[in-house]
């Protein structure tokens, strides 16, 4: 199964978010109920490495945070444009958060990649098509639009979610809730 750690995106926010994709008009808007911001990728697990990873987890405790997503940027490789995020304001909690995460992660024995937490929420991905038109849209919209900044929303949790995919994308399903303790 292809798992992650993450915080599910607040629903206070979703029609905020869905306002920016819209203005956007090109790419595949990531569906409101699939909006996160993700803590770990833990790639694919058998279920007794998920047993582990979730008796790991089960042990954090979260204090509630705040997390504000302001401003937009353009991820992907250097020859093309993956996708647009909204990226989350530096915040203390919410790398401790993923530091406490990233540790229980692999005392369960999941090595994971060695990168820097750039924490964002992923809101539209671009295919291979990605062409001069797609370019001109996005350029706008960053013009426009870039610099936005959305409500704070209050954490006080996080989830362990298995995503699916298929040929309209991934969706993903819930599997444990780590609530504030």
């Amino acid at each position: 199964m292809r798992i992650f750690v993450g915080v599910m995106l607040a629903e206070a926010l979703w029609a905020p978010v869905a306002r920016l994709q819209a203005e956007l008009g090109c790419g595949r808007a990531v569906d409101e109920e699939n909006l996160h911001l993700t803590l770990a990728f833990l790639g694919d697990l058998d279920l007794p490495e998920l047993d582990l990873v979730h008796e790991e987890l089960s042990a954090l405790t979260v204090a509630p945070f705040t997390v504000a997503l302001a401003g937009l940027d353009p991820l992907g490789g250097a020859d093309r444009v993956e996708t647009l995020v909204l990226n989350a304001r530096p915040n203390p909690a919410l790398e401790a958060l993923q530091a406490k995460v990233a540790q229980a992660v692999r005392r369960a024995g999941v090595a994971l990649e060695r990168r820097r937490f750039r924490p964002h929420v992923t809101i539209a991905r671009f295919g291979k098509g990605f062409g001069p038109g797609a370019a001109a849209k996005l350029g706008a919209l960053l013009q426009a639009r870039g610099d936005v900044v959305l409500p704070e929303w209050r954490v006080a949790g996080f989830s362990l979610i298995h995503s699916h995919l298929g040929r309209d994308g991934a969706s993903y399903e819930v599997l444990a809730d780590y609530p504030e303790i």
